[in-house]
């Protein structure tokens, strides 16, 4: 008897259900109209990106295997285009002359194609403009560290003022993976390991970006940063609960709070279902129960993936299917899977031509809301656009100095100031020092494209931490030793490190990382590590130069929080996540005094590799406890920052009981005892005491930069809604449940200065998308205190 085997079925047909005979019901009559005009070809076209220097250096994973879209552009475009995929951030172009071409060719498909639609133009954008001679702000988690959503606003403002003036529509930022392994090598585009840092930060980025008339992208939708071992697209393990609770509401707050209007699918799958092809949340949940309207745009070569390295569909014509009735509406930055292999499923009747037309409703939509359907290019490109004007740069060095993080000082910081000469001397050391490249993240121009382009200048001024410091320090005499390089084991340089550092009064060691993709650096995307020492011999390097007695400054330029407990007990360390073109004068402006840091940890500064996944956020027996050997305590805890000055955090009130869904008013005094002003960061935490589900330790409710003279003392009113201790309950329903709850205030998450409790009451409530997500924040100056002398 011969036994067959059995047919594979179709996995399309078990998400294309009967469809609402509405698609898109926000789409204008224009919109319906023109998309019922296309043809199939000119449907398809609409729902892909074009690569215009696709055949470049690779900046995305598995470019060289995944360009199967090639041709010239003007068969390609035949039938128009959907997008134009990065021409100003691929490779370095003289950004006025790119203009002039991008203008002559969106008159070409406006004049030359039959449907006469323009293309929308994307790029990069989450530490500036990804372009050549773009100001390169400080990456996103020295966004967190500075706890300053209305800076963050304005950076994301400028960026987005620079994009819209050379005719590009869509930015692909703000990243809202929450930090849940620091061994993940994109740690560096994520903001925080606390989802309301995340979530009013990026939503911050989002309104500013927004308001200069670019889309922003919010990616990566959902689960990408909890890969297991801090792999880059490694499976995701995470539970409904933790997805709900945790890696979820930064993108909930950047839709209805920020009213973002793209979503970029994740890498990964999530329990053996990639985010490509899951419905119930790029539909479900993304259009059904958030009531989302923009377009859900593939991370690069994401459709593809479902063939090549997920393996759920069987070629790329059901890789498309299964994304596009997911709810991926558009193809990027190529058409391999939506172009011919999904015209030829349409045309065979594999796949309902009517989710073709979902998805072009909406891309149409997105193009009308730009404006760019009634965009001609007639005009005249622009002749005079400055990417880096000095406002840009003065954003730029703000935020860099409100991100730096003072982990630990004995006293040697700051080098000048009232009572303190200025050293005479200053050996400055590290392979960092003397880099511009290390001031900048993995999606930074520089890092990102240039590094394929030796001897291609900066194309923007990026003075240099000993640069920086000589023209702080006009007094004092620098001398320069790398000592060693980032990476590798060449102790060769550490006797002329030494012999500087011992003929000084002081040593400023600039140690870290260089950002690079997919193998090339120690941080960035395809950059994951195994250990989170910092990499190759700097630890060696530190301690020989201790060893001399010279006082010791480190600044730690990295993308990631490294294992530098060690390095806490002596001298001062300043740590640095990325902090841009800027970043070496407001370091050495912290170093001089002139600055005073104000900066906090966004992550926990782990205590080793072993330790890893840990987040701040763990239940109890996510801690140390006498049911375990190991101690997954942090060297410093999230939250923690020190200064020139020092503040005490007193009289905390809150109200003695709160109806489940409603607000909960807390207030707290912060005092300047110090000697000189000061930023202080005020942080109320929780402990929801008893819960249905295990509940963590601490819990960030809400903050506040509050900066103050000498003795001087201000009142902080955080109105809290109950929703922020919501959690997703037993039927993983989202509520507010009544009982005791613990609050506190402090230096850190794990430091209780102040503390309170409040009892909430009433009825289990049920969390909608109605329901207030933020905490809203005043400050009262009061009268100022004598300061102890």
């Amino acid at each position: 008897m011969t036994h067959r085997a059995p047919r594979r079925r179709d996995p399309v047909t078990d998400l294309i259900n009967a469809l609402p005979t509405d698609l898109v019901p926000w789409a204008s009559a224009r919109v319906r109209e023109l998309a019922a005009s296309l043809t199939l070809e000119e449907k398809l076209a609409q729902l892909v990106g074009y690569w215009i220097d696709q055949g470049g250096e690779v900046v995305a994973p598995m470019q060289g295997e995944m360009t199967a879209t090639s041709g010239r552009l003007e068969e390609v475009t035949e039938h128009g285009i959907g997008h134009f995929t990065r021409v100003y951030g691929t490779r370095p172009v003289e950004p006025i002359e790119r203009a002039a071409w991008l203008w002559a060719e969106q008159r070409r498909l406006v004049t030359g194609t039959r449907a006469g639609i323009p293309a929308l133009v994307h790029e990069e954008c989450l530490t500036g403009l990804a372009a050549w001679k773009a100001a390169a702000f400080p990456t996103p988690l020295a966004w967190g560290a500075s706890f300053d959503p209305a800076l963050v606003r304005e950076t994301g403002a400028l960026i987005g003022d620079s994009m819209r003036r050379l005719g590009v529509h869509q930015g692909l930022a703000p990243v809202l993976d929450v930090v849940r392994d620091p061994r993940w090598g994109r740690v560096d585009e994520c903001i925080a390991e606390d989802p309301y840092v995340v979530g009013t930060i990026g939503t911050a980025y989002v309104e500013g970006l927004q308001g200069a008339g670019v889309h922003a992208t919010l990616k990566h939708f959902v689960g990408y940063s909890a890969s297991r071992a801090g792999r880059n697209h490694a499976p995701v393990s995470a539970g409904p609960r933790e997805l709900a609770d945790v890696l979820l509401p930064p993108f909930e707050m950047a839709l209805l709070d920020g009213g973002a209007r793209s979503v970029m699918h994740s890498y990964a799958d999530v329990d053996g279902v990639p985010m490509a092809a899951n419905a119930d949340y790029l539909t479900d949940l993304l259009r059904g129960r958030w009531g989302f309207e923009g377009t859900v745009v593939a991370d690069y070569f994401g459709v593809a993936f479902l063939h090549v390295m997920h393996g759920v569909a069987a070629d790329l014509g059901e890789a498309a299917a299964l994304a596009l009735a997911a709810g991926v509406d558009v193809e990027l930055p190529t058409g391999d899977a939506y172009l011919a292999p999904l015209a030829e499923r349409v045309r065979a009747g594999l796949v309902d031509e009517s989710l073709v037309d979902r998805a072009v409703l909406r891309a149409l939509a997105q193009k009308e809301e730009l404006g760019l359907l009634d965009e001609t290019f007639e005009g005249e490109p622009p002749h005079d656009v400055d990417l880096d004007p000095a406002g840009h740069r003065d954003v730029a060095r703000r935020l860099a100095e409100e991100s730096l993080v003072l982990l630990a000082n004995d006293g040697v910081l700051p080098l000048a100031g009232p009572g303190r000469p200025t050293p005479a001397r200053v050996a400055v050391i590290g392979p960092n020092a003397d880099r511009a490249e290390a001031l900048l993240g993995c999606y930074s121009f520089a890092n990102h494209v240039l590094a394929h382009h030796p001897g291609t200048p900066l194309g923007v001024e990026m003075p240099t931490v000993l640069e920086a410091l000589r023209r702080e320090l006009p007094d004092a005499e620098l001398t320069l030793a790398a000592g060693c390089e980032v990476e590798g084991d060449d102790r060769s340089g550490f006797a002329a490190a030494v012999a500087d550092a011992r003929a000084a009064d002081v040593a400023v060691l600039v140690l870290g990382d260089q950002a690079g993709l997919f193998g090339r650096g120690t941080v960035g995307e395809g950059n994951d590590s195994e250990s989170l020492e910092l990499p190759g011999v700097q630890a060696e390097l530190v301690e020989a130069v201790r060893a001399t007695g010279t006082p010791t400054v480190v600044v730690l330029l990295t993308g990631r929080p490294y294992a530098v407990g060690p390095l806490l007990g002596q001298g001062a360390v300043l740590q640095a996540f990325f902090p841009g073109e800027e970043g070496g004068t407001a370091i050495a402006r912290v170093l001089s005094g002139a600055v005073n840091p104000s900066g906090r940890l966004p992550v926990s500064l782990p205590r080793s590799a072993g330790a890893q996944p840990y987040s701040y956020l763990h239940p109890r027996l996510g801690g140390p406890s006498e049911v375990t050997s190991t101690d997954s305590t942090p060297a410093l805890p999230f939250g923690h920052g020190l200064g020139y000055t020092t503040f005490v955090r007193d009289a905390l009130e809150v109200d003695a009981t709160v109806e489940a869904g409603g607000t909960l008013h807390a207030s707290v005094r912060v005092t300047n005892t110090g000697d000189r002003e000061g930023t202080d960061v005020v942080q109320l935490y929780a402990r929801d005491v008893v819960g249905s589900v295990v509940r963590p330790v601490a819990q960030l409710l809400g903050y506040a930069r509050v900066a103050l003279g000498p003795g001087e003392s201000a009142v902080v009113d955080l109105a809290v809604p109950t929703t922020r201790l919501a959690f997703s309950d037993a039927r993983m329903v989202r509520v507010v449940e009544p009982g005791d709850v613990e609050l506190w205030v402090g230096p850190d998450c794990a430091t209780r200065e102040t503390e309170a409790a409040t009892v909430v009451v009433g009825e289990t409530y049920e969390v909608t998308p109605a329901d207030a997500r933020r905490c809203d924040v005043t400050v009262r100056p009061v009268e100022a205190r004598a300061v102890a002398q």
